[in-house]
């Protein structure tokens, strides 16, 4: 029997979405990259710019702040005009800051188009997750994916160090923003040919005081965060973000139950499953950013490495990362994800209580490198099982949103983290023995909460519907 012309080819299909997976992780690899590149850049735009010491972190601050207040605008607006729509016009949109915040001439320029970056990125984040997520409904096919996605996101912050130490100290920081620009039209440009678009026909644009107090409600918290690790605990900032930040959010939620169309259905979130996907990846991206920021000063301080030393000091994490995320992400289909996320978490643990051996007179290759390989053979597993699970049975209609709330968690979670270690460090006092004693207690403390974690992360998902398997996403028209 011949197969009608009409009926497209399954290899060619399926070597279609291989080819727009690798699209939307480079996308992704290309957003965590310049993310990270620009905390090593920082001293060097301070030095060519004249900006004050006090005004420099609004360099990652204007980021976040604007990546993690729009993320889930950015979302629901991918579900409601296009998915692949979103997804160019983000990546063109970072393009154009990228370029423009690698030519400022003073320090506000470059911290508008480093808010630019965020803002876009905020739209095309959301939207490439989303693509992942209604491209592959197959289980089997769908986690190895998500296992190569996990790799990319987690991988990509120490790639970035790398990178950022490079180009700072042998072309220059301008590089360090110009770098995104060509990866991102690039996909860009390959988008339309290899992804096909996606939208929720039934789902509207939310009401304003939805879409105001979700912005406020998501940046008040990354805002205090920022606040505390800079000003303290107790400065009139944190505390004002930290009162805020529940209220507005308490309200969001109240309009979402009482909305005809709400910015964020709640059962996106009331999902136990989902629940447990997120907190793993929010335990994961706790432990990857904080952790990367105190080891990135005890490799520079501690040990006397240059930068570009302590970048190459995290590559061993990221070839560890790739190849965990994407075993986890092949044994995904056949053991579910409690193991891979539970056991995970408990083997990260134990790769940051390795980490709390750092001494003085420490040596990378005995109190640095066995820990952080332990911790990239966890945290590869979680993150490829986590991201599958927190988008689990999502659907069609409310992809876009479910990718916000995912990022949204990842970028807060990282938020907190670096706040809450580097607070622990300043707090040991000054001197290189009182910082060793910070450093020791942040990845002991760190360490407990992963552990932690792991029960909570399994006690929640053995309770999950359906038990500890993924299904397959329900067809885009059954809402």
């Amino acid at each position: 029997m011949l197969t009608p012309l009409t009926t497209p080819c399954p290899e060619a299909a399926r070597g279609r979405r291989r080819l727009g997976a690798a699209v939307i992780c480079l996308a992704q690899l290309t957003v965590v990259l310049v993310a990270s590149i620009t905390n090593i850049a920082l001293p060097s735009v301070q030095r060519a710019l004249h900006i004050s010491e006090s005004a420099r972190s609004w360099g990652v601050t204007g980021y976040m702040l604007a990546f993690g207040s729009l993320l889930l605008p950015g979302g629901r607006i991918a579900d409601c005009t296009g998915r692949r729509r979103a997804l160019v016009l983000g990546l063109c949109g970072f393009a154009g800051c990228s370029a423009l915040g690698g030519l400022a001439v003073n320090g506000p320029m470059f911290f508008a188009m480093r808010a630019g970056q965020g803002a876009f990125a905020a739209l095309l984040v959301p939207a490439a997750l989303s693509l992942l997520t209604v491209t592959f409904t197959d289980p089997a096919e769908r986690a190895a994916v998500f296992g190569v996605y996990g790799a990319v996101t987690g991988a990509g912050s120490a790639i970035g160090l790398l990178s950022g130490g490079v180009l700072t100290q042998f072309a220059s920081w301008r590089w360090c923003m110009f770098i995104a620009v060509p990866f991102t039209l690039l996909a860009a440009a390959a988008a339309p040919r290899v992804l096909d678009e996606s939208r929720a026909d039934d789902v509207r644009l939310p009401g304003l005081p939805s879409a105001l107090t979700a912005v406020l409600g998501l940046g008040a918290p990354v805002y205090g965060f920022t606040a505390a690790e800079q000003h303290g605990w107790g400065s009139p900032e944190a505390l004002g973000a930290f009162i805020a930040a529940p209220a507005l959010l308490g309200v969001f939620l109240l309009l979402q139950r009482r909305g005809e169309h709400p910015l964020l259905p709640l059962h996106v979130v009331a999902h136990r499953g989902r629940a447990a996907g997120l907190l793993a990846v929010g335990l994961g991206g706790l432990a990857v950013t904080g952790i990367f920021l105190l080891l990135s000063y005890y490799l520079q301080r501690g040990l006397g490495m240059s930068a570009l030393a302590s970048g190459l000091a995290f590559l061993p994490f990221s070839a560890g990362m790739a190849a965990a995320a994407s075993t986890g992400g092949r044994l995904l289909p056949r053991t579910g994800p409690l193991p891979l996320m539970a056991g995970g978490l408990v083997t990260a643990a134990a790769g940051v209580l390795l980490l709390s051996r750092v001494s003085g007179g420490g040596d990378y290759g005995a109190h640095v490198l066995p820990g952080l390989l332990v911790l990239s053979a966890g945290v590869g597993p979680m993150f490829a099982a986590g991201s599958a699970t927190a988008l689990d049975q999502v659907g069609d209609r409310d992809a876009g949103v479910a990718g916000a709330v995912f990022n949204a968690v990842i970028e807060i979670a990282g938020a907190l983290g670096s706040a809450v270690l580097a607070t622990v460090v300043t707090a040991a006092g000054g001197g290189p023995a009182a910082a060793l004693r910070g450093y020791r207690t942040a990845f002991g403390c760190s360490a407990v909460a992963l552990a932690v974690g792991a029960v909570v992360v399994a006690l929640v998902l053995r309770g999950a519907p359906g038990g500890s398997r993924l299904r397959r996403v329900p067809d885009s028209r059954s809402g």
